[in-house]
């Protein structure tokens, strides 16, 4: 059964009310408020977070929530995780521009030796569940990296 989900942000911004013209806020019901703002690369206050620092943010973290969901599905255990995330933006004369690739980099720690072969291969599964990375049009690669303690 499919059923719909709807989630809100509100982008809010004033002339004048920050230093840097293309700084914001940004606020979700409930939620601290947070304030955004280009990438130092784009002019932007370096201080504060960027749209592109959340889309790194939102495949990582959606990635590592999918897995841990099919490790549970498996009984595998995971002791820690940790993600390093790059990607490559190509910037096009215009000023429009895209990710052209995300490399997600996830070590895992997990307590049974004999599971280490799943657990890499559940990565894929995970990949393929991950609400974020199914919306982006452009390749997310995984290079997992599992040990056992």
């Amino acid at each position: 059964m499919k059923k719909d989900f709807t989630f809100e942000v509100a982008t809010l911004w004033k002339k004048g009310q920050f230093e840097n013209p293309k700084t914001h806020i940004s606020q979700i019901a409930g939620k601290k408020d947070m304030i955004i703002s280009a990438a130092r690369e784009f002019k932007g206050d370096e201080c504060h977070y960027n749209p592109e620092d959340f889309l790194l943010n939102a495949l990582s973290s959606c990635h590592m929530m999918s897995y841990f969901y099919v490790c549970q599905q498996y009984g595998i255990e995971i002791l820690e995780y940790s993600d390093k995330v790059t990607g490559t933006l190509l910037l096009n004369d215009n000023a429009s521009g895209a990710f052209q690739k995300i490399v997600l980099q996830p070590k895992v720690i997990i307590l049974d030796v004999d599971q280490v072969t799943l657990a890499t291969s559940l990565h894929n599964q995970a990949h393929q569940l991950c609400f974020i990375a199914n919306s982006v049009k452009f390749e997310v690669e995984i290079k997992p990296i599992i040990e056992t303690r």
